[in-house]
């Protein structure tokens, strides 16, 4: 029989925590036992190893050291929960308000069927903070955008439309223009009339599309996590998209980062964000063919050149998922412009002059020819069908499928862009939503490379006003100096001769 001296030796052996757990032996094996007789079950043995895992990881994720970052980002997201004195007021009725926020758990739940989301929690933390800019902010329609992966930060995007002049009530609160004093003007000009003028022009810059039209069309917001402040995103000018088509960099989640690339971005992280939201959304918002349709009274083309805008089609007939994921892919249209090659939805002619620069270009004398005129670009009009977008190595640029085949009446349309890994499309009925959860990265099968600087400018042409003249030898000097003696000495008879012929008159 075991001694009371041994029984304790091998308690407080038991008792020994574990350098990395901090747990002991005796402590689970109590807490364990506890379990079993509190709950009675019959199979305890065969459920023994459960209950020592779950034992063991709860205590784990109790003495887990809480990270500052979560406590920030927990503090803020409380206060999504928080009612606002607007909503304890009295609530107006629905008919007459109308609501811009869609509601983002049922969309949610759609692309869960698809394999696509973010979790019901942070969606519904998104669903919250979408509410919230839309308490802040004047607009008649939001939507969540998606989420753009960084190194550090993520981006939360939110795509808004403003109501009637309100958008231009904030771009003239923010926009502050820099005014020059007079005199600093014309001190420049001055200096600049002193220095020699190059022949060299920089080519015309492209103006950037209004608000409303074009590549800014929409406004977009941008949060790292739900809770923090939305901020907007400048408009986009078509030299970043141009230069964003050239580079490939991972999004850092500092808006304010450097963009370091070859060739040179011409803006912030910010800039480039917008650049690459405006890519993705022109090449993935698709939607049902002929859920929207031109406006009757437009005088364009019926094929829809030219055109911009459209209406809703209130006649829309649903088409049935088997229709929607036929790989025919005639089903399906674009609904954002398509964007050139000059970075613009509408093509302008960099060529045509302002009337300063045509009354500054009349002082000045042009010995210059005019440039050619450029050829105008075209592209895929509004509404055209995705099975005419470009392949992507073979593939076709969008891949459709049911979310289910086991029940088929109620599975869902499910389309992902193979240009544009992590863009997804639902349809269903008369619903259907885009997103882009991503990198933000256009799809390329082999490895990036950047582009190689331009080629070394050619030497200047030589004539004989610029050609450098060899260095006389020393026998050439000494001829030279003798012509000369022998000029000098000439020149010293001949007036001599000179003199004596007036002497003799």
């Amino acid at each position: 029989m075991a001694s009371q001296a041994m029984i304790d030796e091998a308690k407080a052996f038991l008792k020994q925590e574990s350098p990395d757990s901090k747990l002991n032996v005796y402590d689970h094996l109590c807490s364990i036992l506890h379990s079993v007789l509190e709950g009675r079950t019959q199979n305890s043995v065969d459920i023994f190893e459960d209950l020592s895992a779950d034992k063991r990881n709860g205590v784990e994720s109790d003495n887990r050291e809480i990270d500052e970052r979560e406590v920030y980002v927990a503090k803020l997201q409380s206060s999504l929960f928080e009612k606002t004195n607007i909503e304890d007021a009295d609530p107006e009725p629905e008919d007459e308000v109308e609501m811009p926020l869609p509601d983002l758990m049922d969309i949610s739940y759609y692309f869960e069927q698809a394999g696509v989301g973010l979790g019901r929690e942070e969606t519904f933390k998104i669903f919250l903070a979408l509410k919230n800019l839309v308490d802040t902010h004047t607009l008649q329609n939001v939507r969540f955008w998606g989420k753009i992966f960084g190194t550090e930060k993520n981006y939360i995007v939110a795509e808004v439309e403003y109501r009637e002049g309100a958008e231009d009530d904030e771009v003239e609160e923010e926009e502050v223009e820099e005014k020059v004093p007079e005199e600093e003007e014309e001190d420049e000009k001055n200096e600049e009339e002193d220095l020699p003028k190059p022949d060299y022009k920089p080519p015309p810059k492209i103006p950037r599309e209004e608000n409303g039209t074009g590549c800014n069309k929409k406004t977009y917001f941008v949060c790292n996590e739900p809770g923090t402040e939305w901020i907007k995103l400048p408009p986009v000018d078509p030299a970043e998209i141009v230069c964003a088509r050239q580079i490939k960099k991972f999004f850092t989640g500092n808006l304010n980062a450097p963009v370091i690339s070859y060739p040179p971005f011409p803006g912030l992280e910010m800039n480039y964000l917008r650049a690459q939201i405006a890519r993705i959304s022109a090449a993935t918002h698709i939607s049902p063919i002929d859920y929207f349709k031109f406006e009757e009274d437009d005088d364009d083309d019926s094929d829809g050149e030219g055109r911009d805008s459209y209406t809703i089609n209130v006649e829309f007939e649903p088409l049935p998922v088997y229709e929607l994921v036929d790989p025919a892919l005639n089903n399906w249209v674009h609904h954002m412009q398509h964007i050139l090659p000059q970075g613009r939805c509408q093509w302008v002619n960099p060529t045509m002059k302002t009337e300063n620069e045509e009354f500054d270009e009349e002082e000045e004398e042009e010995e210059n020819e005019d440039p050619d005129e450029p050829q105008q670009e075209e592209g895929p009009p509004l509404l055209t069908m995705i099975n005419q977008d470009s392949d992507v190595d073979g593939l076709p640029a969008w891949s459709a499928a049911r979310s289910s085949d086991l029940i088929t009446a109620y599975a869902v349309a499910v389309l992902r862009s193979n240009t544009w890994p992590g863009a997804c499309t639902f349809g269903f009925d008369k619903k259907f939503e885009n997103v882009y959860i991503g990198f933000g990265h256009k799809y390329s099968s082999e490895n990036y490379s950047p582009p190689p600087p331009p080629p070394v400018l050619e030497e200047y042409l030589t004539d004989l006003e610029v050609t450098e003249v060899p260095d006389p030898t020393v026998a050439d000097e000494q001829a030279l100096l003798a012509m000369q003696q022998e000029q000098l000495e000439r020149e010293a008879e001949e007036a001599e001769m000179e003199d004596d012929e007036e002497d003799d008159d």
